[in-house]
C-alpha cells in the first residue's frame, strides 16, 4: 500500500505540471488569437493541426497508442481552439447520427455543432454563414459513393479543406428483444451494409429506410416491436437497448467524409487533392486525361462519374489525387487536364486523414 500511495503522490505532481502546461498553451493560444484577429486569419488551419498530429506521432515513445495520443490532444486543441473563437460546425442531423460522430471525431468536443436534415441544408448553412464548416459523407468502404453529396459539390462555392475516415460499428437497438422485433429502421447505406446479417437474424421484420440513423432510433423509441440500426451512441441519446454489436456484413467497413469551408489550406506533410470535370465526347479523351496523370507519376485513389443531369449521357469524373494544388507538377498537369474538359473544378486540397 505504501508503494501506492507513493505512486500515487508522483502521479498527482505529474498531473499538476500537466495542468499548468495546458493553461500555458492555452494563454498562447489566445495571443495568436489576438493577432489573427488582427489579420483577419481563420481560427482553424488544417495543415498546422495535420503538422501537429504528425509531430506527435514521431514523438511518441508509448505506452500510449498513437490513437490514444491523437484523441487527447483533438480535446486540448479543439478547448484551446474555443478561447479564440467557438466555432459552428453543421452535420446531417439529427444527434447521434455517424455524421454528427465524425464531426466530434474531427473538431473536439469545445465546438458547437448545428444539425441539419438534408445534406444540402448543411452545405448552404455555410454557404450562408450560419455555420462555418459543414461535415458530409462521401463515401462507404462497402457501399461506395454518397451519390447526394457528390451532386452538391459540382456546384457549391465552398472548398474541400479537410478530410474524416469513421470506423462503422452498426448495432440493432431495440425496446424488445431479437425475437419480438417486427420492423426496422434505417438509413438506406446501414441498411445495405447489414442486409446478409438481417436476412439471417431478422427475415420476415419489414425494413423501412429513413432519413438518418439518428431518426431511426427516435422512431424505435417510440413504435412498439421495432428496431434501428444505429450508432451506440444512439442507444444512449434515445434510450433504446444495444440488441446486437457489430451487425455489419463487413467488418472493415469506414465511411469517409469531408470538411467544407470558405477558406483555402496550405501544404500539409500529405496532402490530397479533389477535382471535378467533364470531357469532349471524342474517342479516348477520359483514357489521355488518366494518363496526364500516370505520366507525371501522380497518384489516383479514386475514379468516380456521375451523370450532370443536363444531358443524356453525359457525365461528371471525380477523382482524387495526392498533392497539393499549389505543387509545381499539380499546376502543370491540371494545365494539361484542362485543355482536355469542357469544364474543370478543383474542389480543394486538403491533409490526408489517417485511417
Amino acid at each position: 500500500m505504501k508503494k501506492i500511495e507513493v505512486i500515487r503522490k508522483k502521479i498527482d505532481s505529474i498531473d499538476k505540471k500537466v495542468l499548468d502546461l495546458l493553461n500555458e498553451r492555452a494563454k498562447d493560444t489566445v495571443k495568436i488569437g489576438k493577432l489573427k484577429n488582427s489579420q483577419t486569419k481563420a481560427v482553424y488551419v488544417p495543415s498546422r493541426e495535420s503538422r501537429i498530429f504528425t509531430a506527435l506521432n514521431k514523438m511518441n515513445k508509448g505506452p500510449l497508442s498513437q490513437e490514444q495520443i491523437a484523441n487527447i490532444f483533438k480535446e486540448i486543441i479543439s478547448s484551446c481552439r474555443s478561447l479564440e473563437s467557438k466555432i459552428k460546425i453543421a452535420y446531417l442531423g439529427p444527434q447521434g447520427t455517424f455524421s454528427h460522430q465524425a464531426s466530434i471525431k474531427h473538431f473536439g468536443l469545445s465546438a458547437e455543432y448545428i444539425p441539419f436534415e438534408t445534406i444540402n441544408d448543411v452545405i448552404l448553412s455555410v454557404e450562408k454563414n450560419i455555420a462555418d464548416f459543414a461535415v458530409i459523407p462521401i463515401e462507404n468502404s462497402t457501399e461506395g459513393a454518397v451519390n447526394t453529396s457528390l451532386d452538391m459539390l459540382v456546384d457549391t462555392s465552398l472548398n474541400v479543406i479537410s478530410e474524416i475516415n469513421l470506423k462503422i460499428q452498426n448495432c440493432l437497438l431495440s425496446k424488445t428483444t431479437l425475437d419480438n422485433i417486427k420492423i426496422i429502421y434505417s438509413h438506406q447505406q446501414p441498411l445495405a451494409q447489414c442486409s446478409m446479417w438481417l436476412k439471417k437474424n431478422l427475415p420476415n421484420a419489414k425494413i423501412v429506410a429513413v432519413s438518418s440513423t439518428a431518426e431511426a432510433s427516435r422512431l424505435a423509441n417510440q413504435n412498439e416491436n421495432s428496431a434501428s440500426i444505429a450508432s451506440e451512441v444512439s442507444s444512449k441519446l434515445y434510450n433504446l437497448d444495444v440488441v446486437a454489436k457489430s451487425i455489419e456484413d463487413n467488418r472493415n467497413n469506414w465511411t469517409r467524409f469531408f470538411v467544407l469551408g470558405n477558406i483555402n489550406t496550405t501544404k500539409s506533410e500529405k496532402d490530397k487533392t479533389s477535382i471535378i470535370f467533364t470531357i469532349k465526347d471524342k474517342v479516348s479523351t477520359l483514357y489521355h486525361i488518366l494518363s496526364i496523370f500516370s505520366k507525371a507519376s501522380i497518384n489516383l485513389t479514386k475514379v468516380e462519374s456521375r451523370p450532370t443531369k443536363k444531358r443524356v449521357w453525359e457525365y461528371v469524373f471525380f477523382i482524387d489525387f495526392n498533392g497539393h494544388i499549389s505543387d509545381k507538377k499539380i499546376i502543370k498537369v491540371l494545365e494539361k487536364v484542362k485543355n482536355n474538359t469542357l469544364f474543370l473544378k478543383v474542389l480543394g486540397s486538403y491533409p490526408q486523414a489517417d485511417r
